[in-house]
């Protein structure tokens, strides 16, 4: 399933009538100057816009999007939600957060928990930085139920995809497939039998590299595809996935607002009256670890720096359109983008910013670092994220407005949302809660 059109129709159900001034990006429709940067769900607007997700071709100039941070191993055990940062903190510094989110996040156990409260579009986790060749494993449970699709994918700007999706309804499948550059090629899906997904952990993997592409489930290779197998005579290209790419985790709801094509492949409408939804008030998603391991970048690549991708045509996104800088991938604040960011601006208005207010909590307006508690392994380049959880639980969620995963951070508030007050109030006022936060906080 083409993960960002298919979250994006289950956005524009909520988004419609509070946003009826948005303005939508897409292969015809380029975003205007004052909102030049287009998101992953194909919407224009500044600041987390310009971040991961920024079409590069859709938006209204490649500047437009911020270059991307590249790519550094991490082993990242889930086991505190604190260590992922909501993104209405993130301002593009990878080092303040190797995850952020968007939705419903809770501790549970050794793991975190992507919850979908009763009509909610549910949750998102994303890495900060970008994969550019390099094999990711993860190990965690999916959802279930009719209509409730769990995602582990690599995901590019110019929205090459790799992915492992998990319909709720068939609980021993999990299906693979990958995308170039968002064109629909139904034959490129390929199911793998399994046990029970939301019952059981199982680990998976996705191996990216320049030539061939393998997942793996339970460290067995269950599929392979090969570069040289994918040429188009058509477009004279190769259609293989082949552009810095984010990991995304996801727990998202097929509804009205999707084809009629997307329903029947996710089993139908969702069940918002199902045993989970009764006894817990959402659907949910078991996360426990994941770890990235960064491939070399391909030969010949065009190599000026070592801090951030950035594509260096504004009409070929192939990868070598790619070269690697020194360019920085952190916005001033939330009204920024890629055309008017100011380095040396940036970094004295953070430095006043925290002089004058040192004793404040971090805004999403400077560019200052919050503490990752990253501890260094054997090797420079690898990060550690293991956070033991305090003795004292909580049930408050620190959450991004939940139908949209990346948004402009001024506009959004930084207070929290509590997962059991919103499963309280489902169903009677969870449609009213979407739409006030829509009219009042985005």
């Amino acid at each position: 399933m083409l993960y960002a059109y298919a979250v994006l129709a289950t956005l524009t159900a909520f988004v419609g009538t509070a946003h009826a001034d948005s303005i939508y990006c897409n292969a015809t429709n380029s975003c205007p100057e004052d909102a030049p940067c287009c998101n992953q769900f194909g919407e224009c607007g500044t600041g987390s816009y310009c971040l991961g997700g920024c079409h590069p071709l859709y938006s209204y100039d490649i500047d437009a999007c911020m270059p991307m941070p590249v790519c550094k191993n991490i082993s990242t055990t889930f086991d505190d939600k604190d260590s992922i940062m909501s993104v209405n903190h993130y301002l593009g510094d990878p080092d303040d957060a190797d995850w952020v989110y968007s939705g419903y996040l809770e501790d549970y156990n050794d793991a975190n928990l992507l919850a979908m409260p009763n009509h909610t579009s549910g949750t998102v986790v994303s890495s900060t930085r970008f994969l550019w060749y390099g094999k990711v494993t993860s190990t965690f449970k999916t959802s279930r139920g009719n209509g409730v699709i769990s995602a582990f994918i690599l995901f590019s700007n110019a929205q090459d995809e790799i992915d492992w999706e998990f319909v709720g309804y068939n609980l021993t499948a999990a299906e693979s497939n990958y995308y170039y550059q968002a064109v629909l090629n139904y034959t490129n899906v390929e199911t793998i039998g399994t046990t029970d997904t939301f019952a059981n952990y199982h680990t998976y993997e996705v191996d990216w590299k320049e030539d061939e592409l393998k997942w793996s489930l339970d460290g067995e290779v269950v599929r392979t595809i090969k570069k040289e197998d994918t040429w188009n005579d058509t477009t004279e290209s190769y259609h293989y996935p082949q552009t810095p790419s984010r990991v995304q985790f996801s727990l998202w709801p097929a509804g009205d607002s999707n084809s009629i094509g997307t329903m029947e492949w996710a089993g139908g409408q969702v069940d918002w009256d199902s045993e989970d939804i009764k006894d817990y008030g959402y659907y949910y998603f078991i996360l426990k670890n994941a770890s990235i391991e960064c491939y070399d970048p391909p030969s010949g690549t065009l190599i000026n720096g070592d801090n951030a991708y950035v594509f260096n045509s504004s009409s070929n996104f192939d990868q070598d359109a790619v070269m690697i800088t020194d360019n920085s991938t952190v916005l001033c604040d939330s009204d920024s983008t890629g055309l008017d960011n100011d380095e040396d601006e940036c970094d004295a208005s953070s430095s006043t910013e925290s002089d004058s207010s040192s004793d404040s909590d971090t805004s999403t307006t400077t560019k200052s670092k919050t503490s990752t508690k990253t501890t260094s392994g054997d090797d420079e380049s690898t990060t550690t994220t293991s956070r033991k959880k305090s003795s004292k639980s909580t049930s408050t969620v620190n959450s991004a407005q939940v139908t949209q995963f990346f948004q402009n951070s001024e506009q959004t508030t930084t207070g929290s949302t509590n997962l059991a007050l919103a499963v309280s109030a489902a169903p009677i006022l969870s449609i009213v809660t979407i739409f006030l936060s829509l009219i009042f906080c985005v």
